[in-house]
């Protein structure tokens, strides 16, 4: 959050995936992260996280904002607009 790669964070707990890692069939109890962003900090959030994360090859997905209020796609906007 402090440096404002993303608006907002949901972390969910209990997340269990079962999937083929270095041959192997794995299963993992893992936490889901929900990251609000604007598109243009994807690609700088997408190296931070391959920075942090302990995973090889962490999973990031982007899913387009079809729906939220202009309100909120604004608060967005505004909360990480300080990104250098």
């Amino acid at each position: 959050m402090q440096e404002r790669l993303v608006a907002c964070v949901n972390i969910v707990p209990g997340v269990v995936s079962i999937y083929r890692w270095a041959g192997e069939i794995r299963h993992e109890s893992e936490v889901l992260m929900i990251a609000k962003m604007t598109s243009a900090i994807l690609p700088r959030l997408r190296v931070r996280i391959a920075e942090l994360h302990p995973y090889d090859l962490p999973e990031v997905l982007e899913i387009p904002d079809v729906v939220s209020s202009g309100e909120y796609a604004e608060w967005v906007c505004e909360a990480v607009q300080a990104s250098p």
